[in-house]
């Protein structure tokens, strides 16, 4: 009997179909996903604008909100053991979705309040989070399989950056226009709609995606047992919380706007409309390159190019100036953004794609939230240099990635995309023989 192999190449046909299933689905759970641009930057603003919340408060309800996704891995690891209704990840999409549509209605009904709103945003994101989960574990599944991960994390990131920079444009319109119901209305609309996209089921996707030995998990404790000795996660892991971590991004960029360079509302949206549209090119450039060259060098290229993004921001003197600087700034992270989705993509353990996925989940959101109250600490520091403090603490975490890259496991990274890959193959093969 011959050995289990991890994937093979797939045609430039079944690619194409693969691509068309996930952008739609990526394009729709971005735009009501409460991590998104939209439903983040609506929220701030009616904390900001209607209850008059200060920027501690605003960050500390960001933190507070975002607590289940701190804990994303208990609704990855239920994912990879869990199939509702025998639909496996299309299940989740099926259940979640219109529940969340009905939390957006009730928001939508009621008077709008902090406690009113802290508790709807709990819900949602709690709601969200099987979502997600059952996305990036289908996704990182699929994209080992197939011998695909560079090149779906490049359509994940590409498709997934149009709704933030809509978000971004239409938060602060949204603000000015709309008022809060009438924005959870049509959320609850786009909710609506994800929910009905779980009913596809495209062959080129699904056809014995989860018989394949990549896929195969064993039992509650084995699988723990696995992720643990799984080395691959935790730099992967450690990698993704570093890069997220921005004090100076998110709280203290908007009062740091307003406040000192008088800027609007809508200068706030802009500038993320600009840096998140930035990403876009980079991102096909990743697509583009991840077939040529090792995901090793990508790495090691991506960081080192993405360490002094923030500093720029901390010596302008007009608004006008920080929305010029969102396209190069947005662009030095374009490679090190793909390269690490496709890191933790190769970095899943068989069986186990939902749980990895979702930790890495949980690194992005405990340190952009986490980050966000720290840097609206540091910006209180000083009226003068406080956000120079937030862009100081932001370039140090980013250049003490480059000695965590050491870490990961040199065959996970030695192959370009496409290429057959030792550790994969043996991943699959250890599960293969875990699973009988």
């Amino acid at each position: 009997m011959s050995e289990p192999q991890s994937a093979g190449r797939v045609e430039p046909s079944q690619a194409g179909q693969v691509f068309l299933y996930f952008g739609p689905l990526t394009f729709l759970l971005y735009l009501t996903a409460p991590t998104a641009y939209l439903v983040d930057f609506s929220t701030t603003y009616m904390l900001k604008d209607q209850l008059h919340a200060t920027a501690e408060q605003v960050a500390n309800f960001r933190l507070i909100t975002a607590i289940p996704t701190y804990f994303a891995a208990v609704f990855g690891l239920t994912r990879d053991l869990w199939s509702p209704f025998g639909r496996r990840d299309r299940g989740y999409l099926f259940i979640f979705s219109p529940i969340m549509a009905a939390i957006f209605t009730w928001l939508a009904v009621t008077k709008l309040s902090y406690g009113g709103l802290m508790v709807g945003m709990l819900l949602l994101m709690t709601l969200s989070r099987f979502q997600s989960a059952a996305y990036q574990g289908l996704i990182a599944l699929i994209g080992q399989e197939k011998l695909m991960s560079g090149r779906l994390t490049a359509l994940w990131q590409v498709v997934a950056s149009f709704p933030q920079v809509l978000g971004a444009l239409a938060g602060g319109w949204v603000a000015e226009h709309l008022r809060p119901s009438e924005t959870f209305i049509i959320l609850a609309v786009m909710s609506l709609m994800l929910g009905a996209y779980g009913l596809l089921k495209p062959g080129a996707v699904f056809r014995g995606a989860y018989e394949q030995p990549l896929a195969k998990g064993t039992h509650f404790w084995g699988d723990i047992k696995r992720l643990v000795k799984h080395r691959a996660i935790y730099p992967a892991v450690l990698i993704a919380f570093m890069f997220q971590f921005a004090p100076g991004s998110n709280t203290p960029l908007q009062f740091y706007l307003h406040d000192k360079l008088h800027a609007s509302d809508a200068v706030y949206g802009e500038y993320y409309a600009v840096f998140a549209a930035a990403f876009i090119p980079m991102f096909f450039v990743y697509g583009w390159l991840c077939k040529r060259v090792s995901l090793q060098k990508l790495l090691w290229w991506g960081t080192i190019i993405t360490v002094p993004q923030m500093m720029p921001l901390a010596f302008i003197h007009s608004a006008e100036t920080a929305v010029w600087l969102a396209a190069p700034i947005g662009m030095m992270g374009g490679i090190a953004a793909g390269a690490y989705f496709d890191l933790a993509m190769r970095s899943c353990p068989a069986g186990l794609q939902g749980t990895l996925m979702m930790l890495v989940e949980s690194g992005f959101q405990l340190s952009y939230r986490g980050g966000d109250v720290l840097g609206a600490k540091l910006y209180s520091l000083s009226p003068t240099n406080g956000f120079l403090y937030c862009a100081i603490a932001t370039t140090v975490v980013y250049a003490l990635i480059l000695p965590v890259l050491l870490l990961i496991p040199k065959g996970l990274i030695a192959t370009a995309d496409g290429e057959r890959n030792p550790e994969l193959d043996a991943v699959a093969a250890a599960a293969a023989a875990a699973s009988g």
